[in-house]
């Protein structure tokens, strides 16, 4: 393929030993910093937002196509690795196993950097110590669908870079800004030199909300909070918000998904953002 020489993986080695550890094991991916990535569109969408690619593997004795040559061309600085088809097939989580499998440095981004590029209309979503892969990895879809500038997590929550966030995602996690809040003193703060700043109107969500979405107007510079999807915002979060909003229910059931109502508040603000 007038590719450099690959590296192999035939037995069960320690190559593979961390490679499986990336894929399933939470405490590995923040220790060696790399996410684990399968699939052609979060590859795709890794490499568009440049985050460094650390190793690409394939399967030995499978010809891969344009693209996955491509992609082991123009990146000879990352491992390359030809990979036994059995320990290929276990390394996967698909029943067919994408051509490609990556792994790379994750790309973090901090509070303090953050204030240091100050956004005159600014667009957050806050998310309330979220526990469920899919609904964290949609979320983040329309995050990225709805150009929110950033995204900020609170408390202790699920690997937002589990490798079903980053397919539930299609790959979004990568071009999102986010921001892990340590505490709730930290969040006060931020939220306080925010209003001082530019006026920031901080929106609560809940079906019990004292404001109907379809009444209220959701503009920027402006903070939604979502809250954990079992347990809905915590009192003092709630403490926070300048008010609460509901999503007028016409149906049987009285909430939605927590991805689904994030995803029509979101809507809601870009709507008004555009005007």
């Amino acid at each position: 393929m007038g590719l450099k020489r690959p590296l192999k993986i035939s037995v069960k080695n320690a190559e593979y030993q961390v490679l499986l550890a990336l894929r399933t094991n939470r405490s590995k991916r923040s220790q060696e910093k790399e996410v684990f990535v399968e699939g052609t569109e979060g590859i795709k969408q890794l490499i568009e937002a440049r985050w460094e690619v650390t190793r690409i593997l394939y399967r030995d004795g499978v010809t891969l196509s344009q693209w996955g040559k491509s992609v082991l061309k123009n990146f000879t600085k990352a491992k390359q690795f030809e990979v036994a088809p059995n320990l290929y097939a276990e390394l996967s989580e698909k029943e067919n196993p994408s051509e490609l499998i990556v792994t790379a440095k994750i790309y973090t981004h901090s509070l303090a950097e953050l204030t240091s590029v100050e956004k005159p209309n600014p667009f957050y979503v806050l998310f309330d110590r979220p526990s469920d892969l899919g609904n964290f990895g949609s979320l983040l879809r329309s995050a990225d669908a709805f150009q929110v500038d950033v995204v900020f997590v609170l408390g202790h929550s699920i690997d937002v870079y589990d490798p079903k966030v980053i397919r539930s995602s299609l790959g979004s996690v990568f071009h999102i800004k986010l921001v892990f809040l340590e505490s709730l003193t930290q969040l006060e703060t931020f939220l306080k030199d925010e209003k001082e700043r530019c006026g920031l109107t901080v929106v609560g969500t809940d079906s019990e909300g004292s404001q109907s979405l379809m009444v209220q107007n959701l503009n920027s510079p402006i903070m939604i909070i979502l809250g954990n999807e079992a347990k809905g915002m915590s009192v003092h979060l709630q403490s926070l918000c300048d008010f609460i909003v509901n999503i007028p229910m016409l149906g049987v059931v009285n909430s939605l998904n927590v991805s689904c109502a994030g995803s029509i508040l979101l809507w809601e603000v870009a709507k008004n953002r555009g005007k």
